[in-house]
């Protein structure tokens, strides 16, 4: 309640203020491959009168005062350096605006120094990737219509990902599980990082990742470089920003996503240790509680989250600790209500109870041994627990017990990481993954007559070990070289995998770029999977997935890219990917661990063999017009095949072929004196229908429970998905203050999505379930 108040309070005496007309941007200036700070590098303030500059001090920091208002743009040139220009910065009242900016050393050809102007808002920050991958910041996921401020949802706008579930934020790439995903947080892997989420799943209602702390990141949809294992699908390689080092902010929000408080600055003011801190708290718990409609009947979210970074360099130049952490708790009760059965948050004839923890903490310390050579050592936990509990409801509305789970699973990961920088042509890292990981699976099914028969009772460890290395060769400013190699072993049952990485990237003449990539990747088992029991006599049960191998992939990728003027461009995609080793039945059968992934159960199947195969393959185009001048658009279109094959020896199509999905997004932003502006974005999605496979109905009405026709296995297909989304946004400038308000009309022409079907035995019918109908998602925001 105080931070509504403090909201309420600034909100009645902005008025009364005076409006500040400048602000400050600051930053550092480091080496691309490296880190490594840049001295006396020259930053100019474009289009200034008079031309405003300063340089970088010996840290490779810089400040620049009294900067206007609006969107600026900043030119970087350091000698020996590509130059790099920034556009679009955003300068508001309520923050000073910190950069990162990293800059490429040219390659020097005889006694010729090649300085080419640069200018590539998609600079990853992993210098080895080299195509299917895209880089974003906190500006992106605020930016586009229906992203909720969610890094999930957000990339689900990029070519080759696919997000038509609106309950959920699962990542489909290119036609793979949402497990196949590697989340990655400050170097660490995690698990989970969505609240309700499940126990090896992905994704879920609502993001725990709070991206007022997010720095520019990177995303991979394919042929990811060496550092990356344990997937199959992509990565998504997050950094947390660190706070003001000169002055103590504040960020208040209230919105679809929580109420939230935030706090960053100097431990002491004058020394560089800062600290970054956000709180959020479920917005509709608080609404339900006040007596009014959530709009998700009486199954209302509650949930709160927490995540922080302390960044303290030491007193030699460059090194530093930093410490990290996200954490959050959610539970949810779905009482089943006979009222509504379209609705897809309610199932009539079930209560269902979820609650969820997730956290991450870690410690690491970066040590630079010289402006070329540097190692970083990182010391994390990580936690997930899941507890649900399904009641079925009889005619006269009384519980039955169902199914119940309580487990939990834990990693202690020690990472180090050596980087060096041989000279402009030669990058080398190598580095260590050790993971202890903990696990606690209890899980059961009641059956009628003889109570609960246990599906797992587990609780133990095991350890997973990875290495890798990767070097890069640029012959030449226009030619990079990317090659690793990615090692796995896990300890359970001593499977292994060595996997290459190899790819290119030519740029030619008239700004067109060619690049070519292949990887093997390989990923683990969900855990739950190894230890599902196996009834082979009386009283006698036996772990038949113990000795499963690790899935395995080989995929190709070949990209074209062609920019048009200094913000416009195309880029075209292919691949091919091959799944092998993947987990299916010993009898004859359609099921596959391929499609196991976008729901919160667990994959509870015994008898499982190494013998199913995968394949994914398509086209992605991509014509984007980067933010200039007000306006900007993002259009995709992706076509593709995913498909499978059980141990029935039958190829069909998978889960997740949806065959093709496009997105058009534009965006305007108009300014409004000099402290007030109004933006308008859009965005419409089609897609695919997800395949699924029919009931077979007279069985099902017979047996008084539903059966799938396991022949017709993903034959049928739900109809297209389509959804118009527009927001609406005004920011207004005041004194040291910054207020923004916005309204997201997610779903605008109340297109009815199909979610599901299922099965009413009561009346022996297919019940027909929607997804989220028209949502106005309001959110108001203040920083000082």
């Amino acid at each position: 309640m105080r931070v509504l108040l403090v909201l309420v309070l600034y909100c009645v005496v902005l008025p009364l203020w005076a409006q500040t007309s400048t602000q400050t941007i600051k930053g550092t200036v480091t080496d691309a491959q490296t880190g490594s700070s840049l001295p006396g590098a020259t930053i100019l303030l474009l289009n200034s009168e008079p031309l405003k500059g300063t340089t970088s001090d010996g840290e490779g920091t810089f400040r620049l005062t009294a900067v206007p208002l609006g969107r600026q743009t900043l030119k970087v040139t350091y000698l020996g350096y590509g130059e790099q220009t920034v556009p679009n910065v955003l300068v508001t009242a309520g923050k000073e605006v910190v950069l990162d900016i990293r800059l490429q050393e040219q390659v020097i050809t005889g006694q010729e120094v090649t300085i080419k102007a640069r200018r590539d808002p998609d600079g990853l920050n992993n210098e080895f990737g080299t195509l299917s991958a895209r880089t974003f910041n906190i500006e992106n996921t605020r930016r586009f219509a229906g992203s909720r401020n969610d890094p999930s949802r957000m990339a689900a706008n990029f070519a080759g990902v696919v997000g038509n579930n609106d309950s959920r934020n699962d990542i489909v790439i290119r036609g793979n599980s949402p497990t196949g995903l590697l989340w990655r947080l400050e170097g660490v892997d995690i698990p989970n990082p969505s609240h309700f989420g499940a126990l090896g799943a992905t994704g879920g209602p609502v993001s725990m990742l709070n991206n007022n702390l997010l720095a520019q990141s990177d995303f991979f949809t394919g042929a990811f470089p060496a550092m990356y294992g344990n997937a199959l699908g992509g990565a998504f390689d997050l950094q947390l920003r660190t706070g003001n080092r000169d002055k103590r902010e504040y960020t208040g929000q209230i919105g679809f996503n929580g109420f939230e408080a935030g706090l960053e600055g100097p431990f002491v003011k004058g020394k560089k240790g800062t600290y970054l801190v956000h709180y959020r708290y479920s917005v509709l718990s608080v609404v339900h509680k006040l007596g009014l409609s959530t709009g998700t009947g009486s199954n209302v979210p509650n949930y709160q989250d927490l995540s922080f970074k302390v960044d303290l360099p030491t007193r030699r130049t460059g090194s530093r600790w930093t410490l990290f952490g996200v954490g959050g708790t959610s539970h949810i009760a779905f009482k089943g209500e006979l009222k509504d059965t379209a609705n897809f948050y309610n199932d009539p004839y079930n209560n269902l109870y979820n609650k969820a923890r997730m956290g991450v903490a870690g410690a690491s310390y970066t040590h630079y041994f010289n402006e070329k050579t540097y190692l970083k050592t990182t010391l994390a936990a990580t936690s997930s627990q899941f507890g649900v509990q399904i009641d079925s409801l009889n005619d006269a509305r009384q519980a039955i017990p169902s199914y119940r789970d309580a487990s939990s699973q834990g990693r202690l990961t020690l990472t180090s990481q050596f980087t060096r920088k041989l000279s402009a042509r030669h990058l080398f890292s190598a580095g260590v993954f050790a993971h202890q990981l903990f696990y606690g699976l209890t899980d059961s099914v009641y059956v009628y007559n003889e109570g609960f028969r246990t599906l797992r009772d587990e609780r133990g460890s095991t350890q997973l070990a990875q290495a890798y290395a990767q070097w890069q060769y640029k012959p030449s400013n226009r030619l990079t070289l990317n090659s690793g190699l990615h090692g796995t072993y896990f300890l359970l049952n001593t499977t292994y995998a060595i996997e290459p990485r190899l790819a290119a990237r030519y740029e030619l003449p008239a700004r067109q770029v060619v690049s070519v990539g292949a990887s093997l990747n390989s990923q683990l088992q969900p855990i739950q999977l190894y230890f599902y029991k196996t009834q082979v006599a009386p009283g006698r049960y036996v772990q038949t997935n113990r000795s499963l191998d690790l899935t395995r992939s080989a995929q190709g990728v070949a990209g074209y890219e062609r920019s048009f003027g200094h913000n416009i461009r195309l880029k075209a995609e292919a691949y091919y990917q091959y799944l092998y080793h993947v987990p299916v039945e010993q009898r004859l059968s359609s099921l596959s661990i391929l499609n196991y992934g976008a729901t919160f159960a667990a994959p509870n199947v015994d008898s499982l063999v190494n013998t199913g195969k995968g394949k994914n393959y398509g086209l992605e185009l991509t014509l984007e017009r980067s933010f200039d001048r007000g306006y900007y658009f993002l259009t995709t279109l992706s076509l593709y095949e995913s498909r499978y094959r059980g141990s029935d020896q039958v190829w069909r199509q998978t889960a997740y072929n949806g065959r093709y999905i496009a997105n058009a997004l534009v965006g305007k932003e108009w300014k409004l004196g000099d402290t007030r502006s109004l933006s308008l974005d859009t965005r419409m999605t089609r897609a695919g229908g997800r395949p699924y496979t029919p009931f077979d109905l007279s069985r099902s009405v017979a047996e008084g429970k539903p059966i799938y026709d396991d022949t017709r296995a993903f034959e049928s297909r739900f109809k297209d998905y389509l959804r118009v989304d527009l927001k609406i946004t005004f920011r207004h400038n005041g004194r040291h203050l910054t207020q923004e308000w916005f309204v997201d009309l997610q779903n605008l022409t109340n297109a009815r999505n199909v979610f599901n079907h299922s099965f009413d035995s009561r009346s022996g019918q297919v019940r027909t379930q929607y997804q989220m109908g028209f949502f106005p998602n309001f959110n108001y925001r203040i920083e000082f």
